[in-house]
């Protein structure tokens, strides 16, 4: 009896046929989008190929193969997009979306979901990078800015004056920062703080959330469809 494991490109490709149908659920013309991009982006590649290659038969095989890589390089970089923007609208509005986001920033932060909330569900999450301490609320305004007062004091006192503390609303109003966005809103914000210095900062922020009681972090699909749309566009 075989124990075969599964190799990375069917790995892959799981992925890949997963995050299809999850887009598939919100996006169903995705199939039309993709066959119509790969034809697209084939036929221009197709028609300059031609005129740099030449019509014999060496050029013609050249342009074939030219047409067929950016056909395909076309539709992934399209599929990717729409399934990034699909999970986002799955989730969107749920408890926990803004921590599923903030899952998906490369290396170089530190996340702690839920370091402070209300009995509203109203609820802050930390992370922890070169901007130095950003701290992300969501739920409603409200309740979230009076959590973010708060934990600025908390957080401040802990990092001393070098690191900033910094504060994001998720959301679609005035001043707020959309769910789609946040990512690249937290990639732009400006270095302030070395690698070097976060190793002693989030030892200073363990103390601190050791005097915390847990939080009710919701679990299951949030996370999860986001990070796999993700790491399936990234192969």
């Amino acid at each position: 009896m075989s124990n075969a494991t599964p190799t990375p490109a069917k790995g892959r490709l799981g992925q890949m046929r997963q995050a299809y149908t999850i887009t598939k659920r919100s996006d169903r013309n995705i199939g039309l989008i993709l066959l119509l991009t790969f034809l697209v982006a084939g036929g221009v590649a197709a028609t300059l190929g031609l005129l740099v290659f030449g019509t014999g038969v060496f050029g013609m095989i050249i342009t074939i193969v030219f047409a067929l890589l950016i056909g395909l390089l076309a539709m992934i970089i399209v599929f990717g997009r729409r399934a990034e923007k699909a999970a986002y609208a799955q989730v969107e509005g749920q408890r926990g979306a803004a921590a599923g986001a903030l899952q998906m920033l490369r290396k170089g932060w530190e996340l702690k979901p839920a370091v402070a909330f209300n009995r509203n569900q109203d609820v802050v999450h930390r992370v922890v990078g070169r901007p130095g301490i950003v701290l992300v609320g969501e739920g409603n305004p409200n309740g979230v800015r009076q959590l973010l007062i708060s934990e600025k004091k908390k957080h401040a006192r802990i990092a001393g004056e070098e690191v900033p503390v910094l504060d994001v609303i998720v959301g679609n109003g005035e001043g707020q920062v959309k769910l789609t966005k946040l990512v690249k809103h937290m990639q732009k914000l400006p270095k302030s703080i070395k690698p070097a210095q976060m190793t002693g900062l989030l030892y200073k922020l363990k103390a601190l959330d050791a005097t915390r009681p847990a939080a009710p972090m919701p679990r299951g699909p949030v996370p999860t469809s986001m990070k796999g749309s993700r790491k399936a566009m990234r192969g």
